[in-house]
């Protein structure tokens, strides 16, 4: 257990994938972990598991990301449980089934804009209030595709591209409250989400291996490893603001066949 004293995180999405990580390593470290979602079988049962044996220290608040009077709800509700709130983690987000521009319609663009960014920009604009009396942190969970691209996902990458400026620009306005801003660029992390793609390719086996291969390690990263980063940010990186931090296993380095011709 690492903290003596109260320390309250939320993380957003953080029902399964990289979300449930970052709740289950802040929970296991004795942080008070409010995590979110749309639906509420699964939070339910998530938050009945890490309250199991010992003072309810893990809260699951409904939540649509997309629309701002819930994040809104979700942070008044945070302070109401626990007082204060010390680090959110934008996590919540979606990628799309991989298609060319063609293929996706100006509203469907639109939408994951409402999610993967306006969702993001309305958890700091209520949360920031809370976080500045603390001098907290926030940690908006981007990707490695907003800086190197990826096929037949221009809507994606194009709304991780906007997190990971934000992340800067918001870093500079609050280093005035002591408040640090930085962001995560998981590559190829095995979720849920994958295992679906795996399932769903004409070729599970090659599909993975493709995954597996295209880091330099020679497999994809695990959430258990991108919610140790989180942690370090917003616990120990006391020095470190508006920063991109990869986590990728070198997926972004040396040359590889790139052609679509």
């Amino acid at each position: 257990m690492r903290f003596t004293t109260a320390f309250v995180c939320i993380v957003t999405g953080g029902t399964s994938g990289i979300g449930e990580g970052c709740v289950r390593k802040f929970a296991s470290e004795g942080a008070s972990v409010v995590f979110c979602a749309p639906g509420a079988s699964d939070g339910l049962a998530l938050e009945a598991e890490l309250n199991a044996g010992r003072a309810k220290s893990a809260l699951y608040v409904p939540c649509d990301m997309t629309k701002p009077e819930q994040v809104e709800r979700l942070m008044a509700r945070s302070v109401e449980a626990f007082g204060r709130i010390d680090c959110v983690i934008n996590n919540a987000g979606w990628h799309p089934p991989h298609r060319t521009i063609d293929g996706f319609s100006i509203e469907e663009f639109r939408a994951l804009n409402d999610l993967n960014v306006i969702g993001v920009f309305a958890a700091c604009k209520y949360a920031l209030p809370h976080i500045r009396k603390v001098r907290g942190s926030i940690i908006n969970i981007s990707s490695l595709t907003a800086v190197i691209g990826q096929l037949q996902a221009t809507t994606y990458v194009a709304t991780k591209g906007a997190v990971t400026a934000f992340t800067k620009a918001l870093a500079i306005d609050e280093a005035a409250h002591g408040v640090r801003v930085n962001a995560i660029s998981p590559g190829n992390i095995f979720t849920p989400l994958w295992q679906q793609g795996i399932d769903q390719s004409p070729d599970p086996k090659k599909c993975r291996e493709d995954g597996d291969a295209a880091q330099l390690l020679g497999r994809m990263g695990t959430t258990e490893e991108v919610a140790k980063l989180a942690f370090f940010l917003a616990v120990d990186a006391t020095f470190t603001t508006g920063v991109d931090h990869y986590i990728t296993a070198g997926a972004e380095l040396a040359y590889g066949r790139k052609t679509q011709i």
